[in-house]
């Protein structure tokens, strides 16, 4: 499979060939998925979050489990401060898929429950982050994901 470059930062991913299909090493849940096109994008945005960023890969959940109502959904990456609030949500399409209404509705659903600062919607060639000010009810686009300041 041919995959696209993408608007972040090149990475080298460790991957392995099991039953003629490619797998590559997730640093954050320290193990082998096949390389789909989203998974393809969420590499890089993991890395572009650890490498241009600065987040600790400590802090950090792929695929995890999130409730809205009585939904039970996997959010493709949350970043966490270092009291364990979640800080960024993350929402990756394969870079086929075009970011949409559809895209901002499932990441509201996920972070229903999660209040993070940060939603970030990419599908490797454009992205969107903006800033939720749950006080005051109002959403600020951003144009790039906030640097992790350690406090």
């Amino acid at each position: 499979m041919l995959l696209p470059e993408l608007n972040f930062p090149k990475i080298k991913l460790k991957s392995k060939l099991v039953n003629g299909v490619t797998q590559v090493f997730d640093i954050v849940r320290k193990d082998y998925f096949v390389l789909t096109p989203e998974e393809w994008v969420r590499q890089h945005i993991i890395h572009f979050l650890i490498n241009s960023k600065n987040y600790p890969v400590g802090l950090m959940q792929v695929e995890k489990l999130a409730q809205y109502n009585n939904l039970k959904t996997r959010a493709d990456i949350i970043v966490y401060d270092r009291d364990f609030k979640p800080i960024i949500l993350v929402e990756c399409k394969a870079s086929t898929v075009s970011i949409g209404k559809d895209a901002f509705d499932q990441i509201a659903k996920y972070n229903f429950s999660l209040h993070a600062k940060y939603l970030f919607v990419t599908n490797g060639l454009k992205h969107y982050c903006c800033s939720v000010d749950y006080k005051n009810g109002k959403t600020s686009y951003l144009k790039d994901i906030p640097e992790y300041i350690n406090s």
